[in-house]
């Protein structure tokens, strides 16, 4: 049992060392630094409005100096919270639309979703590792455990405990969906006719990003999770963006591919914003 409570302590450190200095490892592999005061003075106001609407404090706004239009928010107790948005986002949204996107990530930081999602993946990376730890055990304990059958329970258990974390991290996506709507609703009430500059932003983006190779988007997948939009789930279509808004509504999303992915499907997404558009 000591082993398994060590590889507990372990696991759960690593998540925490992970979380406290992932921001630094952010802004040095995607080049993301501070926006001056002086730079983009509308996305400061723009920030500042909407998070005294939101009752927050205003994070830092950053700028990843990538290609594909996208942001995120992210932070520690070391960094404080910040929001970034790529040089993409800023060349192909409209201001408006931005604002809207910086809404969807400030409702992140309201909602405390780094933290929570930290605190849910943890599950499946502890059943997984004490799965394994049981695994190993059971065939390196001895042949005295494994004629008694003791080993052999070790490995079954071990292996059903591995099966397990990967059912669990179905859950972690469910719930990284999740945070993804409730992110959408917080955009929706906090900014001016939020919800249709959203579904704007959220089509424009899969637009641009549909025209950048895959091999580029790529490059940025260990952000998936964090980005306001799947850089994977893009649309090659040129014309009028709201034309463009109603026939991505009609789709009907695969449940199976939905279940693998961190944040809902467009067509989902863009009908949940719906709600909140008034005649």
């Amino acid at each position: 049992m000591s082993g398994i409570y060590g590889i507990l302590g372990f696991v759960v450190a690593i998540h925490f060392f992970q979380w406290l200095i992932g921001p630094y490892i952010v802004n040095a592999i995607y080049r993301v630094r501070e926006l001056k005061p002086g730079e983009y003075p509308w996305l400061h106001d723009a920030a500042e409005r909407i998070s005294a609407r939101s009752g927050l404090k205003t994070p830092k706004i950053m700028i990843a100096e990538i290609d594909i239009p996208n942001a995120f928010a992210y932070g520690s107790p070391l960094t404080g919270n910040m929001v970034a948005v790529t040089r993409g986002l800023l060349r192909s949204l409209e201001p408006e639309e931005v604002e809207a996107v910086i809404g969807h990530e400030l409702g992140h930081l309201k909602h405390r979703d780094m933290v929570v999602m930290m605190m849910i993946s943890l599950i499946p990376a502890l059943i997984y590792y004490i799965g394994y730890t049981l695994y190993v055990s059971g065939w390196l304990g001895g042949g005295r455990n494994r004629e008694g059958g003791g080993g052999g329970l070790a490995i079954l258990i071990g292996i059903l405990l591995i099966a397990l974390s990967f059912i669990f991290n179905l859950f972690v996506y469910y719930m990284s969906r999740l945070r993804e709507y409730y992110a959408d609703s917080h955009a929706a009430l906090n900014v001016e006719n939020g919800a249709k500059r959203l579904q704007r932003g959220l089509v424009r983006i899969m637009a641009v990003s549909g025209r950048i190779p895959r091999s580029i988007r790529s490059k940025h997948d260990q952000l998936k999770m964090f980005f306001i939009s799947d850089p994977d789930m893009t649309i090659k279509a040129y014309g009028d963006i709201d034309t463009l808004i109603e026939e991505i509504k009609r789709e009907k999303p695969s449940l199976i591919l939905e279940l693998f992915s961190t944040h809902p499907h467009p067509a989902k997404r863009l009908r949940f914003l719906d709600q909140f558009i008034t005649a």
